[in-house]
């Protein structure tokens, strides 16, 4: 049995479909491919998680960066995650509103490593400058003994990730927010990347936590 699917007649001029509304343009029917067997990722011993937290319609922050419809409810503790972690890796935008907001980055015992093209390389503050791609950045990491690592983000960091296929697991609180505009997450130009849902939790004030951990195709 085949698979069939509408297309778009503006959808061939984009890397993606924006809806699945049926439209009567013209439908492709393709053969039904082989069945591929999924795995979740292999363990190198230090996981990457991307953990944020995002409104219902996918965004961590406003357009001008400000996150104050996030919130962690009384019966919700992010300490079991920073039992898991010891080392965080964000980008440069992310640094900075987090500066601007009087974020601090010496509570828990994690090694921070700021990724940006601007700022000069090295160690100062108690944090790690880098201009590493994402490749190199978790070669050397992994390397190393010890927890996963918490990719932080922002957005334009996750893609980098998913592009490169760094990501295994995703820890995400989402809140019960429509935002309508903001700064994504998940902003487009990565392939696909199939995940596996581990954990769905629900706490007070509509908070929904979940994990999901990267599937990939077992090689023969």
């Amino acid at each position: 049995m085949g698979t069939c699917f509408h297309i778009r007649p503006d959808a061939l001029k984009s890397s993606r479909v924006l809806d699945s509304r049926p439209i009567s343009a013209y439908t492709a029917c393709m053969p039904k491919p082989a069945a591929r067997k999924l795995a979740p990722a292999r363990s190198t011993g230090r996981s990457i998680v991307l953990g944020l937290g995002i409104s219902l319609d996918g965004y961590i922050a406003r357009p001008d960066g400000a996150v104050d419809f996030l919130f962690m409810p009384k019966d919700y503790s992010m300490a079991p995650f920073f039992k898991t972690i010891d080392a965080a890796i964000l980008g440069r935008k992310t640094y900075d509103v987090a500066q601007k907001m009087g974020g601090g980055f010496s509570s828990f015992k994690i090694e921070y490593y700021i990724m940006s093209r601007t700022l000069p390389a090295g160690e100062r503050d108690g944090l790690v400058f880098t201009s590493e791609s994402p490749k190199q950045i978790v070669s050397r990491l992994r390397k190393r003994k010890g927890k996963n690592i918490w990719l932080m983000g922002g957005g334009e960091v996750a893609r980098a990730f998913l592009i490169d296929d760094l990501v295994d697991e995703l820890h995400l609180g989402v809140v019960p927010v429509l935002l309508g505009s903001g700064l994504p997450l998940f902003p487009p130009g990565f392939p696909q990347r199939n995940f596996t849902l581990a954990e769905n939790k629900t706490f007070s004030r509509g908070l929904i936590s979940l994990k999901y951990q990267r599937t990939r195709s077992v090689k023969k």
